[in-house]
């Protein structure tokens, strides 16, 4: 990896996540609608989507490990291989089973992909330069992610506004420029990629099932010795819980404002592109934020902001109120992602990096399940906006949890040296105590500091969480 500078991996750090992510733009418009062309209800769509959820939930954490063991890129080809293959099925896919199927797979590809590239980007910038700062390089991936999900959206609906070809329907094309842009994607991750994996062969695959679990066991070790790492994981659970208000409750919001659903979706898909251009802005922010108020704090007070942001979807009285609100939540979304990712990766070194982020995002996955059950059982019961109000209160109530990180930082004046993992969770004995355990440093003036994320980043990172984010287009 040293043989690459720090510009060149930040470079293709970006290139690949762009890559990565424009075809899941392009599904944007059409994943729900192309559903419902092939015959399925919209009960049959909601019981196929949760197969991604299950598989996630099952396999977050082992993959995670296994891309510790075995090395990050073998992973993510794995991963992107299964996602070529899910969009070739969705193409022709025509019954409940079929659709079952692909979004197992995805669950299978967000599962092997959730990780890998961030921790290759990290890991190879300080084998560049072990004083390099990566937390710009992390918010430059959320401004990609955002861009390239807003273009891909806007392709994807032009598309369809061109019409079928031939014996393609309209709403079949963008999937099939997906599948195309998603081999390109996979034949420059071949390319691009480059790694000193820790071990090659048949013999070292073997040996990686082996120490996978155990990569697993030791991530897990940090989380439960290091207050910092632990409360910035906790963070994940109120993110997640609370994301359900302008992900699945804000089109209801917005049908209740307008008066007419079909009016409220036209508005919406607009929107929902324009919502990701939001999220890049405020992932560009990621150096200021870096440099006042500080990684830290400055995630802290996002929480509370975006709090605020949701309140207002749930205050304001007319649409053009309701959307301000909705870009101005997703800008602050954007914002938060690069602080979170960055001061979680200053917990761990190298070889449990993907594992720590597996458990990060693992924690987003039955929050957001509670999330929609309670959350849409109060606004049954009461209203949307007092729906909206609880899930504000869960985003904000999760800012005090930042402090654990913001005190090790000002513990330690000379800035960020993590202990090496080898060193911080040894294979046997007793744990270290908390603050060895990586406490990170302050974030140098010059943009160091701190996300997919999305995800990420990984917050966004499959069709399900995609459609999520997007599904005001669809009527949530």
């Amino acid at each position: 990896m040293s043989a690459l500078s720090v510009r060149q991996v930040r470079r293709r750090f970006l290139v690949l996540h762009g890559l990565r992510w424009l075809p899941m733009g392009l599904m944007v418009p059409v994943m729900i609608l192309l559903m419902q062309e092939r015959g399925l209800s919209l009960s049959q769509i909601g019981l196929v989507a949760t197969a991604q959820g299950l598989v996630v939930l099952a396999l977050e954490l082992p993959t995670g490990g296994f891309a510790d063991a075995i090395g990050r890129r073998p992973v993510l080809v794995v991963a992107w291989l299964v996602n070529l293959v899910s969009l070739a099925l969705f193409a022709v896919a025509d019954s409940f089973a079929l659709f079952f199927l692909i979004w197992a797979l995805q669950g299978v590809f967000r599962a092997l992909d959730s990780g890998p590239l961030e921790s290759w980007y990290v890991d190879a910038t300080l084998a560049a330069d072990p004083k390099a700062d990566y937390e710009p390089g992390l918010g430059h991936a959320g401004t990609v992610i955002g861009v390239s999900i807003s273009a891909g959206a806007l392709i994807g609906g032009g598309l369809v506004a061109l019409g079928p070809i031939g014996p393609v329907s309209a709403l079949t094309v963008p999937v099939l420029v997906a599948f195309v842009l998603q081999a390109a994607a996979l034949v420059a991750l071949l390319v691009l990629l480059v790694e000193a994996r820790p071990a090659k062969g048949a013999g070292a695959l073997r040996a990686s099932v082996v120490e996978a679990p155990r990569m697993v066991g030791r991530a897990v070790g940090l989380l439960r010795r290091s207050r910092v790492l632990l409360a910035l994981v906790a963070v994940e659970l109120f993110w997640g819980f609370g994301m359900v208000t302008f992900e699945s409750l804000l089109p209801l919001r917005l049908t209740e404002v307008v008066g007419d659903a079909d009016r409220a979706a036209a508005l919406l898909g607009p929107a929902s592109s324009a919502a990701w251009l939001a999220s890049a802005g405020g992932a560009a922010l990621t150096p200021l934020l870096l440099r006042w108020p500080g990684a830290a704090p400055g995630a802290a007070l996002l929480r509370i902001l975006q709090g605020l942001t949701v309140v207002g979807m749930g205050l304001f009285a007319g649409p053009v109120g309701v959307l301000v609100a909705y870009l101005a939540c997703y800008t602050v979304h954007g914002a938060s992602n690069p602080l979170h990712m960055g001061l979680l990766h200053r917990q761990v070194d190298g070889p449990y990096r993907t594992s720590v982020l597996s458990l990060n995002s693992m924690m987003a996955q039955p929050a957001g399940a509670l999330g929609g059950v309670v959350l849409m059982m109060l606004a049954e019961a009461t209203s949307i906006s007092t729906a909206m109000f609880v899930g504000a209160v869960v985003l904000a109530v999760a800012a005090p949890l930042y402090l654990p990180a913001w005190r090790a930082g000002r513990r330690t004046p000379a800035g960020p040296d993590p202990v090496p993992a080898s060193e911080a969770v040894p294979a046997s004995g007793p744990l270290p105590a908390p603050e060895a355990v990586a406490a990170p440093g302050p974030v140098p003036a010059s943009g160091a500091g701190p996300a997919s994320g999305t995800g990420p980043t990984e917050r966004v990172s499959g069709w399900s969480e995609v459609d999520a984010a997007s599904a005001p287009a669809q009527g949530g």
